[in-house]
């Protein structure tokens, strides 16, 4: 019996410690070996606080909690995978993930998170799969991203992103794969995709760009793979798409009806070319320059073979590219493959013949099924409407009058290029669902009350390159919806101020190549929500102290290439929120103290380059340390510069071409590039000697007090004496007398050197 008692306390003093570590939350399934928790539909409204400590793996897929407090999962710092779909989460608060320092791979997908803010996956430091799919997300915050330098994927898919702001996904500095699917993006900042250096991999189809946007993807140097199909987009230009190390492109099931024949020629890596389900009739040879494409998919296009295709086809045959696709027309090679189709076939017959077969093929073929024979697109003369993408373009066509009649679904009208002159009230009856508007080159000078009435929908007005020198304080009436306007070169000599009060939603204003001298008290009047402000090019010497009085949420502003003597500190001060200001190429020689002291919380990127700055106060930049990403002050007269010391977020500076005086003025600078992981490109002017050599990379310093500590430059470091080298064990031995002491003198010189050394640095110590 006492053996018996005996055992069974040993067995519980053996599972006791066991027992400790499985505890496990009340509606959960917990597994010891694997230490993973699931709590999947159980209706839990906070995450469980009675998860073990030790917990690797948490599944809560199908809860109801709303919110995610600041250190919600405190208490799981060991956790590495974590699962939260269906979860009804609504926000995540700043910090809410910190803690988890060891988890790579998050899943908030189907939730109901409409905002990204700056501190939301602040830990995750070790993160590598992020999932936000199938949320309601319709903005990011700068910095959102900023603490997760090891995300390989981040996918926000079936959200509802319109607009992607400067520098939104910074601080991702090993992503391979950015998701931006099935979102409603219409337009991305130049700087949108900034400092994505790995990215390899971007997908921003099913989106609603209706332009490629050529100078943001020049950002993106190691993409290989770029997928936008399923985006509206009608042309492409010439060098369009210039990535380097492209080498597969989907443009498949957009609107293109045509493309330059330069439109790839800047993206050389180019193997496979998707424009499959588009609107090409005709396709006209590439270039020269893409000497690695192999494929160029051509399916559902109504490609006529006829001679116009004949140069396409001599170019693939002798480029070795294949064309995957079949003729649209003329009946006899209707269907046939193009890459059974020689040049030789591909032959035109007479104009009267031509017309003729293209109306027997337009009658031959049958209608939709779902489409009632009858129905027809409505179209005024001279223009061009397609049903299926709802565009409508009376492009370069000689319309003195706005043309009227078009179908009420249009939702893309493109009049650019025509010769209106003016457009009067009215002038766009029965088109309530057009999101975009191009009215550019059209020679306009005047837009009179009421033009747009009606145009309930319109987001995007492109007035672009006309002549007009003001506008009616009633000329946008209606347009309630309008997001982006563009009035860039125009011939405005003045800020057109009192044209924006009936436009609330106003977000980004275009004025740049005007000829506007001045911005007075109160220019944005009616357009509080202006987020980004484009004024360069213009002749701007003077800013009001109040020209931004409304400006609260502007956080881009363009004043590049103006007039301006000095900094507009007094203005700018109106303009907290700023995250990106450009004074580039203004004749500003002096930058005083606290010059941008009032966006010292919001500024990330700053442009003070090419403006022949020569000095600046030691405390021009005071505030800017914390938040400041980009610093460019290159092309300046600068022989010193203010302490870069509080710049602790920087990622980008530029100091090239400054006439630098490599003396211990600009030790602190010295010091500093040490300190930084950063290529700093800053060389010496003066003195003489020193001309042309990197401040990094010259001894003067370490003369200077305060100065010792530096690195010698690897330039001067002086090879080591061999008499330095340790003696060999062997030579210590007989035999070696003669050797021992034909080295005696220079192991004795040797021996001064490290004691005169080391009593050098002995008194620095004492001092």
């Amino acid at each position: 019996m006492d053996r018996k008692m005996l055992l069974l306390l040993s067995l519980v003093l053996v599972r006791s410690p066991a027992a400790e570590a499985a505890k496990c939350p009340q509606q959960c399934v917990c597994g010891q070996i694997q230490l993973t928790v699931a709590c999947v539909n159980k209706n839990l409204t906070q995450v469980p606080p009675t998860v073990d400590e030790i917990t690797v793996k948490l599944d809560l897929r199908g809860n109801d909690i709303q919110e995610l407090p600041t250190g919600a999962f405190r208490h799981t710092p060991y956790l590495t995978h974590l699962s939260m779909q269906r979860c009804n989460i609504r926000r995540v608060k700043e910090g809410a993930f910190r803690g988890l320092g060891r988890l790579v791979f998050l899943n908030l997908a189907n939730n109901n998170i409409e905002i990204l803010y700056q501190e939301s996956f602040d830990g995750l430091s070790s993160l590598k799969q992020l999932m936000i799919d199938r949320n309601r997300v319709e903005e990011i915050q700068p910095g959102a991203f900023s603490q997760l330098g090891f995300l390989n994927l981040l996918s926000i898919t079936h959200n509802q992103l319109v607009y992607i702001p400067n520098m939104a996904f910074q601080g991702l500095q090993n992503i391979k794969w950015l998701r931006l699917s099935h979102n409603s993006l219409n337009y991305l900042d130049i700087e949108a995709f900034a400092g994505l250096f790995t990215l390899t991999r971007l997908s921003l189809d099913h989106n609603e760009l209706q332009f490629f946007p050529s100078d943001t993807m020049t950002r993106l140097p190691e993409v290989t793979r770029l997928d936008l199909s399923y985006n509206p987009m009608t042309y492409l230009g010439e060098d369009a798409v210039s990535m380097a190390k492209l080498t597969h492109l989907f443009l498949d099931h957009m609107s293109l009806q045509d493309l330059s024949n330069t439109a790839l020629s800047k993206s050389q890596s180019l193997i496979h070319v998707d424009l499959s389900h588009n609107q090409l009739r005709v396709l006209q040879p590439f270039a020269e320059g893409l000497p690695n494409l192999a494929r160029l998919q051509l399916t559902g296009n109504p490609i006529y073979c006829n001679c116009y295709l004949r140069p396409l086809r001599e170019w693939a045959i002798r480029s070795k590219v294949k064309l995957i696709g079949a003729c649209g027309g003329p009946a006899h090679l209707s269907g046939e493959s193009l890459e059974a189709v020689y040049p030789s076939d591909l032959r035109c017959q007479s104009q009267e013949a031509m017309l003729k077969a293209e109306f027997e093929e337009a009658t031959r073929m049958a209608p939709r099924p779902t489409e009632e024979p009858e129905k027809k697109v409505k179209c005024p003369a001279n223009c061009a409407c397609d049903a299926d993408s709802h565009h409508s373009s009376c492009e370069n066509r000689g319309h003195t009058k706005v043309p009227r009649g078009f179908a009420p679904d249009t939702r893309l009208l493109d009049l650019r290029g025509n010769n209106f002159h003016y457009i009067p009230s009215n002038s766009f009856p029965g088109v309530a669902q057009v999101v975009s508007l191009h009215l550019q080159r059209s020679k306009i000078v005047e837009v009179e009350s009421g033009a747009f009435s009606g145009m309930k929908g319109l987001i995007y007005l492109y007035l672009s390159e006309n002549d007009l020198t003001s506008l009616s304080p009633d000329a946008f009436k209606g347009l309630s919806q309008l997001t982006y306007l563009h009035l860039e070169k125009n011939r405005f000599t003045s800020f057109p101020s009192g044209a924006f009060k009936l436009l609330p939603g106003l977000l980004a204003l275009h004025l740049e190549n005007n000829s506007i001298t001045k911005l007075e008290s109160n220019i944005l009047t009616g357009a509080e929500g202006l987020r980004a402000l484009y004024l360069t090019g213009n002749v701007i010497g003077n800013v009001s102290p109040k020209a931004l009085a409304q400006a609260r949420d502007l956080d881009t502003l363009h004043l590049s290439g103006n007039k301006l003597k000095e900094v507009p500190t007094e203005a700018l001060s109106m303009a907290g929120n700023l995250r990106d200001l450009r004074l580039s190429g203004n004749s500003i020689r002096w930058v005083g103290p606290n010059a941008f002291h009032s966006m010292a919380s919001s500024l990330k990127e700053l442009y003070l380059d090419n403006m022949g700055l020569e000095k600046m106060s030691p405390n021009s930049l005071v505030g800017l340390g914390p938040g400041l990403r980009s610093l460019f002050l290159e092309g300046n007269q600068l022989e010193e510069v203010p302490d870069f010391n509080s710049f602790a977020s920087l990622e980008v500076i530029n100091l090239a071409d400054n006439p630098l005086m490599c003396d211990c003025p600009l030790l602190p600078l010295r010091i500093w590039i040490e300190k930084v992981n950063l290529k700093v490109r800053a060389t010496c002017a003066n003195p003489p000697e020193l001309r042309g050599r990197r401040v990094k990379d010259v001894h003067v310093f370490k003369a200077c007090p305060g100065g010792e500590s530096l690195p010698v430059p690897a330039s001067i470091m002086p090879k080591p004496p061999k008499a330095n080298k340790p003696k060999p064990m062997h030579l210590n031995g007989h035999g070696h007398g003669k050797m021992a002491k034909a080295k005696a003198k220079p192991r004795q010189s040797s021996k001064t050197k490290p004691s005169q050394a080391a009593s050098k640095t002995k008194r620095r110590s004492m001092t």
